[in-house]
This record gives C-alpha cells, structure tokens and sequence, in this order.
C-alpha cells in the first residue's frame, strides 16, 4: 500500500478526476464519486477484496446521520414553499434589511441557528429561502448559497455547543465561557467577510442556470396567485423554527438538567431527526389550507428531489472513506509536527489541511486539538487563542471527498464549480477571515482576560 506524499499525490489526481468525469464527460455525480472510490482505493493499493466493502461503509455511516434528515427535509421544504411560509420569511428579512443587504441577513441568520443545529440540518431548513430571496431581490443565488452556507459553518466550527468547539476546548484547557465569548467575536467578521462581501463578489461573477423543473423558488412563485386564505408571517417563522427550537431545548436542557427525566424527555424530542419529523407532522397538518396542491403530489416531488440528493451525499461519503482509510491524516500529522512556524499559525493549517483532506470539520478540530493541545502548556501560548485557530482552520476548503459539499451543491442546485466558487472558496475567505482576527485578540496578550 502506498505511503508517504504519494498518498497526498493521488488524493490530489483523484479529485482532478473527479472533476474531469462531472464536467467534461458529464458523468452522473453519483456514478463518478463511485468510479472515482473504486480507483482511488485500487491505486492507493488497497486490498481489492476490501475496497468495495470501505465504499458501502462510508455510504452508509453518511447517511445514517444525514440520510432520514434529507428526506424529512424535503418534504418539510416543499410544505414550506408550497404554503407562502417562505415567501412570508424572506419578505420580514428584506424589511429589515433591505433589499441590498438582504444576503447578510441570510448569512447572520445562518450563523446563528447554526450554533444549536448541526450544518447539515439548519442548511436543509432554511434552504428554501435562498431562491425566494433571489427571485425577490434579483440577486444572484450563488450569493445567497454563500452567505447561508458560510453562517452556518463559521458557527459550526467556532461556537460551543457544537461538538467540535467543545472538543477543541477541553484539549486545550481553555476556559469554555471565555472561549464561546472571544469565539463570538471571530466569527461575527468572519461570516460577514466570508459570506456576505465575498458572496456579493462571487454571486457578481457567475451566471447561474435555474432549474426550469423543480426548485422551491417556482413553488412558492405560484403560491402568490392562489385565492383562498393567506399565512400569516408569525406562523410561518413558527413552522420554520419549530425544529430548531426543539433542538435547542435538548441542548438547553443538556447543559442544566443533564440526567433528570426532563433532559430525557427533551434528549428524544430534540434529537435533530426526531425534531424535524415532528416539525414535518406539525406542517402536513397545519399548513394545506394555505396550499393549493394535493398533500399526495408534494410528497411524490418531494421524494422524487430527495433520492438523487441521498445517492449522491452518500457516494461522497464512501469517497471520503476511502480517503481517510489510506492513511493520509497520519502521514499529514507526521510531516507538519516537524514544521518551524508560529504555534498559532501551525495550528490554523493543521486543521485546514486535515479539514480537505479528510472532509469532516470535527474530525480535523479533534485531530487537530489532541495533538497540539497538550503542547500549549510548553509553549507559553494563551489555549483560547490556539484553540480559535484550530477552529477557524476547520471552517474552509469543503471539496467532494466531504459529504456536505454535496449536501450544498444539491438542495441550493448548483453546479460543480459553482459550489467551489460559492461553498469551498467562501469557507476559506471566511476561515482565513476568522484567524485574522485571532491575530488581532493576540495584539492585546496580558490586557484581555485569558489572552
């Protein structure tokens, strides 16, 4: 089995690849994760009896956590749009912050549901507001994918609740409720520079397709010619948040009651399947007097979206499985302990590699936190400050070995490179964005409480 920067070699020209069969040969995703897999785990030298079998694995482990979440998303979405509830939404956010400025409301939006609800949950409840706002503001979709995506990952990554912060905490001995505070202040720019400016800028210089078939955006278009009664914009933000609420009771009760009955009541409730497919049940019930179509054809187009999303998600999954089963994180940890670089610095890139190379952002925030926590102690370096800087590491360079490139792609319907125009490119902007400001916190060492 090959070993050493071959691995790094063919990790490369296996995505060179990747995208040769998606946009030159116009390949089904799908059918090009799979080929792409099945080299990759050959070339890499692999067993071949157990390269198959490290596919299926990695299909399965991606969507036993994000499959029942899309289904129920979709069909959540679709009721959602059909209803007006949409509309309703963007409507509230377009007052408040006008039209031009629309894309940081989405994005601050983003950002702050994305602390209590895991990524690819909160992006597939809010999705369907991206195409409504297009179409209401003219802007373009791209900026919108990227100002949603960016707010939810930049929280994701930085904020505790979210595993991977907490994580990242606790192995550098940080204190938690001062790394959640100055974790807060890196983020807030990073996701304005990362998903609103750079979203602004990007969305300027691609021409996006609509899909002429499907799409929530024509949906709720047609709502707005129904007679018949109208939903109110209190309902429909408590149809939307009623998921995230729940969720966020779980956490809540998690942190304040963990172990009574209570925190077990709420522990089921706010499990993120089980909330939305109660918020689902909620809406199938409450929302057709506003909706002009049978319930029976909405589930038929919800279904008929959710399967071409499932395939591909979990294609990219057994992609980033036979990825990480080469052996590529080890040798990566290997080579960058010997570099002579800032210990800040170190930890950014650390993370960041491990962050593109291994497709999962907690997997690199751990990684990444128990190699370089236990040395911050030595090194005399605040452990918020190196904590942060893994985190911001852990925000970008989202490419097709991670399961939630295709997760974005998919529901926000856009193509390959347009996802790394919008999705990949604004991640970095933002993560890079996020350890400036580290940098910044670091000027005031010895001022600042626990700097």
């Amino acid at each position: 089995m090959l070993s050493g920067n071959l691995l790094i070699l063919i990790f490369f020209l296996s995505l060179a690849f990747l995208f040769f069969l998606i946009l030159k040969v116009k390949l089904e995703p799908f059918l090009s994760l799979i080929a792409v897999a099945l080299l990759t785990g050959l070339i890499i030298g692999m067993p071949a009896s157990e390269v198959p079998g490290i596919i299926v694995s990695g299909f399965g482990n991606t969507l036993a956590g994000v499959g029942i979440l899309i289904g129920l998303g979709v069909i959540f979405g679709q009721f959602l749009a059909a209803s007006g509830a949409i509309e309703k939404i963007a409507q509230s956010i377009l007052k408040v912050f006008g039209k031009e400025k629309s894309p940081a409301g989405l994005s601050l939006t983003g950002a702050t549901v994305g602390i209590p609800v895991y990524f690819d949950a909160a992006f597939v409840i809010l999705t369907g507001l991206i195409k409504s706002l297009s179409r209401k503001t003219g802007i373009s979709i791209v900026s919108f994918v990227t100002a949603l995506g960016v707010g939810l990952i930049v929280s994701h990554s930085m904020i505790a609740p979210t595993p991977g912060p907490l994580v990242v905490a606790e192995n550098t001995s940080a204190d938690l409720g001062l790394f959640i505070v100055y974790g807060l202040i890196c983020a807030i720019p990073a996701t304005l520079v990362g998903g609103y400016f750079y979203g602004m800028f990007i969305g300027r210089r691609v021409t996006q397709q609509q899909d002429p078939e499907q799409g929530l955006a024509e949906t709720a278009a047609a709502v707005e010619e129904v007679e018949g009664p109208t939903i109110s914009t209190g309902l429909s933000y408590a149809i939307l948040t009623l998921p995230i609420v729940l969720i966020l009771l779980n956490t809540i009760t998690d942190l304040v009651a963990g172990g009574t009955g209570l925190a077990t009541v709420f522990g089921f409730i706010g499990d993120k399947n089980v909330a939305l497919f109660i918020s689902v049940i909620v809406a199938v019930i409450v929302l057709p007097k506003y909706i002009k179509e049978s319930n029976q054809t909405l589930y038929s187009q919800a279904i008929n979206t959710a399967g071409s999303i499932l395939l591909i998600t979990g294609a990219g999954g057994g992609f980033g499985a036979v990825i990480n089963e080469s052996g590529i994180g080890d040798h990566l940890i290997q080579t960058m302990q010997n570099w002579s670089i800032p210990v800040i610095l170190l930890a950014f890139i650390f993370s960041q590699i491990l962050r593109a190379s291994l497709g999962s952002t907690t997997v690199a925030l751990v990684t990444t936190s128990s190699i370089i926590g236990p040395m911050v102690a030595e090194l005399g370096v605040s452990p918020v400050l190196v904590g942060l800087a893994i985190c911001a590491g852990g925000v970008g360079l989202s490419l097709p070995n991670d399961s939630g490139f295709w997760v974005v792609s998919r529901f926000s319907k856009l193509s390959v490179p347009d996802t790394l125009r919008a999705w990949t490119l604004g991640g970095f902007v933002a993560g890079v964005s996020a350890l400036v400001m580290v940098f910044v916190l670091s000027l005031f060492s010895g001022i600042l409480p626990g700097i």
